[in-house]
């Protein structure tokens, strides 16, 4: 009984921490998978070394600078280039052919974390002589990982594994192309760069910022309650050009979604839909 008297609490000074970020920052969790925003919640209690959520929020309310450290455990900051090398391989055989035919493209990357698919983008485009007329909007809530992302370094141990997914996605050439390495670290050239826009972008509370050829949010719904998928799977939607394309991650489906049949499957195997042409 007491240890469900102390679940019960932990729930509502959870539910109270969000609406306080929601009220003093704008940033939106509410909707989030409660479980597993309890794990990373847990974790941000160690290293704030808050024994409550109510004192963590207390600091989180009057020092916005362990807000900005909170971001980190509120926001999933796990990913590599080429995760899930076959998603990437089906984008180069499959997608890119029908994007080849628009004079321009734009391609949004939602919640981009540390920029790995970002960078894994731009590589994929520039393989096949289409970077040049492109334009990859990236988006996260997190403005420090957006911050990383924009610089284009990562540490050169994660590059080994960054280089065999490349290689396992169907590239010709090497990686080691696209980045100069120094100091323990790789950075991607400026080329590539030259052609992201990173911006602040939450999907639980703001709108679609333009038309764009190809979505591409993995590993993100996963983390969001019903309601929310439903919101982002909508501004999707309303993004995407006539006939445009959407790739979700392994573990996700449109199959459940209010916008099931907006879309077709296109990659099935590697969550990637075409929006449906109007009846």
């Amino acid at each position: 009984m007491a240890h469900r008297k102390l679940s019960k609490t932990a729930d509502i000074e959870q539910r109270l921490l969000l609406d306080a970020i929601f009220l003093r920052y704008h940033y939106d969790f509410r909707s989030y998978a409660q479980a597993s925003l309890r794990r990373r919640l847990n974790a941000a209690l160690a290293h704030f070394q808050c024994k409550t959520i109510s004192q963590l929020q207390d600091r989180v309310l009057h020092e916005p600078e362990v807000f900005a450290g909170m971001l980190d455990y509120l926001t999933v900051q796990v990913s590599d280039m080429f995760r899930d090398p076959s998603y990437f391989r089906a984008l180069r055989e499959q997608v890119l052919p029908h994007l080849r035919t628009y004079p321009s493209l734009k391609i949004w990357v939602a919640g981009c974390s540390a920029g790995e698919e970002v960078y894994s983008l731009a590589v994929l485009l520039k393989e096949a002589g289409l970077l040049e007329r492109s334009l990859i909007y990236a988006t996260d809530i997190n403005t420090r990982a957006l911050q990383a992302a924009s610089a284009g370094v990562f540490d050169i141990e994660r590059v080994a594994a960054f280089t065999q997914n490349h290689a396992a996605s169907g590239a010709a050439g090497s990686l080691s192309d696209y980045y100069t390495a120094g100091y323990g670290r790789v950075v991607f050239h400026k080329s590539l760069r030259e052609h992201m826009v990173f911006s602040d972008h939450s999907l639980a509370t703001d709108s679609v910022f333009s038309e764009v050829h190809l979505v591409s949010c993995r590993n993100v719904l996963i983390y969001f309650e019903r309601s929310l998928q439903d919101r982002a799977l909508g501004l999707f939607r309303e993004a995407l050009c006539h006939r445009g394309f959407l790739g979700l991650g392994s573990k996700e489906s449109l199959r459940f979604s209010s916008h099931a049949d907006a879309f077709e499957d296109f990659v099935l195997p590697q969550r990637i839909y075409r929006k449906r042409a109007p009846a």
